[in-house]
């Protein structure tokens, strides 16, 4: 379920809005097809790249069409076209076609029916590389980490808990006055630190599990253990699921300001990264990102030795990949390698497409 509300909210946002894009010029990719029929696991970033260049533009060459009742949804079966009006180029969705043999043995072809909430409809970007992130990941403040309620014990004085257990949580600070239902339970870890200031951006809060609330005593309540990813133990905080947003679209645009920063951050990975793998970044809410945004990733050129002057020099960086912001917090964001060329590595520069700014 999870999944497939993920994969409708991001299909639902790419297309929608064409205001507040970056003027950036569309340029079309050399032998791009003049039509395109939509496949399983396509995602609407893939199709764009088949097109154009740059696939975040998509939208500042879409055509609505008027005939459709929500062109912004794409499902397999569909033709997308490529047209030019006044001498620009557009893309358009061409509905699929149903056939169907009336009782005389005629048949009729009918555009197919798509209600917004199809959940075949294709998503903006692989939803299952970020569907874990969109969730479960949480950067934090050591504020928040203090005042956060945690563990103090569970049943039968065991000190490592799982899933099925029952837990105690303590709330000495707001003794729940704004009690939930249910709450994630997180491990704090890596704390992000700025490579270039030393400021220190957050702490990353890694949820290992869930609890549903079973009672409430003063400040003390009774959690019975839902799911767990790992061993809960003492002193793992609480931080609320219900008050959890996820931003309900996506659309791909140039940052309203221009972007310069750097990767902080791997997931499951030890040296670099490549396509779909999620990377974090030391730039967030404060610096005016949003999700949705792209970024262009630089690597930083190789130090070599000048044979004929003896000396070391540093050849020119060299983009080598894209990414899409899709989870943004204060001091940090989330991004997801939508492209690379070559191999990404830590403190590689992410910053705001060219010509957009």
């Amino acid at each position: 379920m999870m999944m497939k509300s993920v994969q409708r909210a991001l299909a639902f946002g790419l297309l929608v809005s064409l205001s507040g894009l970056a003027a950036a010029q569309v340029m079309l990719k050399e032998g791009h097809p003049g039509k395109y029929f939509v496949k399983n696991g396509d995602t609407l970033w893939d199709i764009s790249a088949r097109f154009l260049q740059e696939p975040w533009q998509w939208p500042e060459i879409w055509q609505i069409n008027e005939e459709i009742s929500n062109p912004h949804l794409i499902y397999p079966g569909d033709e997308i076209r490529l047209t030019y009006v006044d001498g620009e180029p557009r893309l358009s969705v061409k509905r699929g076609v149903e056939e169907k043999t009336l009782p005389n043995g005629t048949v009729k072809l009918t555009p197919k029916v798509r209600e917004i909430a199809n959940d075949e409809a294709i998503p903006a970007i692989p939803a299952g590389a970020i569907a874990a992130y969109l969730k479960e990941g949480l950067v934090v403040s050591r504020q928040e980490i203090a005042e956060a309620p945690y563990i103090v014990g569970g049943r039968d004085r065991r000190v490592i808990y799982g899933e099925g257990d029952t837990v105690y949580a303590r709330d000495a600070l707001t003794q729940w006055e704004n009690l939930d239902q249910s709450y994630g339970i997180y491990r704090t870890g890596e704390q992000y630190v700025d490579p270039d200031t030393n400021e220190v951006l957050g702490y990353e809060a890694r949820q290992i599990g869930l609890g549903r609330v079973a009672g409430q005593e003063e400040d003390m309540v009774t959690l019975r253990v839902t799911k767990s990813n790992e061993d809960l133990r003492i002193d793992d905080r609480l931080f609320s699921t219900e008050d959890r947003r996820v931003r309900s679209v996506l659309y791909p645009s140039a940052p309203d300001t221009k972007i310069e920063a750097k990767i902080i951050r791997f997931f499951d990975r030890i040296n670099s990264v490549a396509r779909n793998d999620v990377v974090v970044i030391n730039k967030g809410l404060r610096d005016g990102l949003e999700e949705g945004n792209v970024l262009d990733v630089f690597g930083q050129g190789e130090v070599v030795r000048d044979r004929q002057r003896g000396d070391r020099v540093q050849l020119p960086r060299e983009r080598t990949g894209s990414m899409v912001i899709f989870r943004v917090f204060d001091k940090v964001s989330y991004g997801l390698i939508m492209e690379s060329q070559r191999p990404i590595y830590m403190n590689d520069v992410a910053e705001s497409p060219a010509g957009s700014y």
